[in-house]
């Protein structure tokens, strides 16, 4: 066994304890707050190292949870606080986004309702321009070609030939010229057409008022108008003559002539009136009986009731009450009805010709024809003397 000396436990005991004191010297506290302790002296007493250590303890504010758990709840308080911030602008702004569009919506509705009304305009205008088949300037100076289309005839004929077509005229009586269809093949030439009907393209269940100014094409189908029929036929020192053109179903040809055709005035409705009739289609306009019988009755629409039928008419032992109304609406000189209605509804369905115009005295074993189409025309019946 080794022995140790006296010194050499001494100097042994020494070192141990100097080791010590370095050990606690450079010892850290936990702490936000790091402080530096000085080392002492090493020729200080145990107490003045004890001292240091209690100082050093105290110096240790806040422990290291502690401060963490503060950092994570300001965290949070700044976060709830930006997120309320942020649901406070959404809500501004969704309020203000909300409060833009309804204006906008405001202003598109109001400009919708006048694009309306201005559209509507536009169709009031449209149907007033196709309604009154006339010059728009009515007053204008307007070179006429004659005073109707036999009167064309007998002057420009007269120097070469006059082709078909649309012509002005300026009769006797009227306030202004207006365009008309003049037949110049037929029978010699000089026809004015006044009534057309060929496809069904254009509507007849017209008003009164309609009817008194004409309205459809001249090219096309058409009715000339009450007041321009009763210019051109009351033409002093003039008379005129009637012609019915009639075409079937089946594409065979009738024809009703008239040798006078005048129309009272408007006072009276435009009475119709009729001469002796000749053709091979029968004289529908008369008919058969009494009743049937359409010669000076005065026109009726719609809106002006003139059949006859008063309180009722007795059709098909069915009571009637207008004529207009059981002919869909349509324009004519109705006597109870009666056996003629060139303006009844015209219209193809598929392939089934489904019609309204009749004349009841053109048969086909004992039926009546179905009629396809049909114009009238007038012409004067003498030369007219200047």
């Amino acid at each position: 066994m080794i022995q140790f000396s006296a010194t050499s436990l001494i100097c042994l005991h020494f070192l141990l304890f100097s080791w010590g004191d370095t050990v606690l010297g450079n010892a850290r506290p936990c702490s936000a707050t790091v402080s530096v302790v000085k080392e002492m002296p090493k020729d200080a007493g145990l107490k003045n190292k004890s001292a240091n250590i209690v100082n050093n303890k105290e110096k240790c504010y806040v422990p290291c949870d502690v401060q963490a758990k503060i950092l994570r709840e300001e965290k949070h308080y700044m976060c709830r606080n930006l997120q309320n911030s942020l649901v406070e602008y959404a809500r501004s702004t969704k309020k203000l986004v909300r409060s833009m569009m309804d204006n906008q919506q405001s202003s598109l509705d109001y400009l919708s309702n006048q694009v309306g009304e201005l559209m509507n305009r536009v169709l009031l205008l449209n149907s007033e321009v196709l309604r009154k088949q006339v010059d728009i300037f009515p007053h204008r100076a307007v070179q006429s070609h004659g005073l109707d289309c036999s009167d064309i005839k007998d002057t420009i004929g007269s120097v070469t030939k006059t082709p078909s077509g649309l012509y002005i005229i300026h009769p006797e009586g009227s306030s202004y010229p207006f365009e008309v269809l003049c037949d110049m093949d037929f029978r010699g030439g000089g026809w004015t057409v006044i009534q057309k009907r060929t496809e069904g393209v254009i509507e007849f269940q017209r008003m009164w008022s309609e009817y008194m100014d004409g309205f459809g094409d001249l090219s096309g189908e058409f009715w000339l108008g009450l007041r321009k029929m009763f210019h051109i036929i009351n033409q002093k020192t003039t008379s005129f003559m009637l012609h019915v053109d009639l075409e079937s179903e089946d594409d065979t040809y009738a024809y009703a002539s008239y040798d006078s055709f005048w129309l009272e005035d408007e006072v009276c409705s435009f009475k119709i009136r009729l001469g002796r009739y000749s053709g091979n289609a029968g004289d529908a306009f008369r008919g058969y009986r009494k009743e049937d019988n359409q010669d000076a009755m005065p026109f009726s629409t719609l809106d002006v009731d003139n059949d006859g039928c008063n309180p009722v008419c007795s059709l098909y032992d069915n009571p009637v009450k207008s004529c207009s109304i059981f002919n869909n609406k349509t324009g004519w000189w109705f006597s109870r009805c009666g056996l003629a209605n060139l303006n009844g509804v015209h219209q193809f369905t598929g392939k089934v010709l489904a019609t309204g115009i009749h004349w009841d005295t053109w048969t086909l074993n004992n039926e009546p024809v179905k009629i396809k189409s049909v114009s009238m025309k007038i012409r004067r019946t003498y030369p007219y003397f200047k």
